[in-house]
């Protein structure tokens, strides 16, 4: 955790430098040349920055040991910090609308020089290295932060790469583009904004796991032991980047002991651990039939029809008691379902009917995970 607390905080310092620098030669440029969109591009260097400072701040914070307070560590905030940068884009991208409405409403003629044109070239090419830079070490550490700060360095050498292009024509036509682009510039910073708040507050509400991270666990916990047949049921809570903490159930033979369950549980937690980086708090079991080829064939049965469904997605768990003509199992149905509980109502009505001797219990699971 504190090689990857350092990466995030080196390169936001590289990040801060870079867009300091940038903004501080762009304001110049921008002041003496009369240029409103270069004025803005350096303005957004110094959003861009702040961004960098928030996420070094956010992580430091994040960083903290658990307390009894919140024993589950301050991960979290890394999402508040990632948030914070998302306003401030948005901000940005609002104020820069409303003074390029106003250069629209009240035009000023640009002055361009050559040593003008040089830096906002330079900018555009610093800014490439510095965005593919910052998102590609964000992928890397899993930090939202550092992501959403690469994705806007990026579409700032767009932004800049357009000033110029437009600097450019009126050197050539006298046609000034300066505030018309502004307002576009923007638009532009408006929407990166609103896309990431949506992002990072997705994040916070909880988001569907990831489907190769729930595969890869659902494959170790099988490999622990090999007469584990499926693994399912998988609930993960997100604390903060790379700090995942949940549960599972697993299969195993209707004849195996608590001693043997327990010393089970513990090799699944360990192995999903240091296989997976995933804190599993409590692994539940469920029985298989192994005793009576009855019950294989009255699961068949069952299975047949309740897979042939529309919307169900999988059934599980299924254990039946001949002797007390008792039997249970779990099925899950699809978010995308008309109506689940309908669905649901009628694969029990179905079972009642068609085995009247069983007493079966039926739990309607959620599509939570692959």
């Amino acid at each position: 955790m504190k090689d990857r607390d350092q990466i995030i905080i080196h390169t936001s310092i590289t990040g801060i430098l870079a867009n300091v620098f940038l903004a501080g030669f762009k304001a110049a440029v921008g002041l003496l040349s009369n240029s409103i969109a270069i004025v803005l591009d350096a303005v957004n260097n110094l959003s861009d920055a702040m961004s960098s400072l928030i996420t070094i701040i956010g992580t430091k914070l994040a960083g903290k040991p658990a307390d009894k307070n919140h024993p589950y560590g301050y991960g979290r905030i890394e999402y508040l910090s990632a948030t914070i940068i998302s306003v401030i884009v948005l901000y940005a991208g609002v104020t820069s609308l409303v003074e390029s409405v106003k250069k629209i409403i009240s035009p000023e003629v640009p002055e361009y020089s050559a040593i003008s044109l040089v830096i906002v070239a330079v900018g555009v090419l610093v800014k490439i290295l510095l965005g593919r830079y910052v998102k590609s070490t964000g992928e890397k550490v899993n930090s939202d932060s550092l992501i959403n700060s690469g994705e806007d360095a990026i579409l700032d050498s767009v932004i800049s790469a357009s000033t110029l292009v437009a600097a450019i024509l009126y050197l050539l036509t006298n046609i000034s583009l300066e505030a018309f682009l502004g307002a576009v510039i923007s638009v532009v910073i408006i929407k990166s904004g609103v896309e990431m708040l949506n992002g990072t507050l997705s994040s916070i509400l909880g988001e569907r796991i990831d489907a190769d991270l729930s595969k890869k666990i659902k494959q170790d916990v099988c490999s622990v032991d090999e007469n584990i047949t499926g693994a399912y049921d998988l609930f993960l809570n997100d604390y903060g980047p790379d700090r995942l903490v949940g549960s599972i159930h697993a299969e195993v033979p209707d004849y195996y002991t608590a001693d043997q369950l327990d010393v089970l549980t513990r090799k699944i937690q360990a192995k999903i651990l240091h296989e997976d980086n995933v804190i599993l708090t409590a692994i539940g079991f469920y029985s298989r039939n192994t005793k009576d080829d009855e019950a294989s064939k009255l699961y068949n049965e069952i299975r047949a029809y309740v897979m042939d469904q529309e919307d169900v997605l999988q059934i599980h768990g299924f254990y039946a008691d001949l002797d007390k003509k008792e039997g249970r199992f779990d099925v899950v149905i699809g978010f995308n379902a008309k109506d689940r509980k309908e669905t649901y109502g009628q694969i029990c009505e179905y079972i009642r009917e068609k085995y009247p001797e069983y007493r079966f219990t039926i739990a309607l699971d959620s599509d939570i995970s692959d």
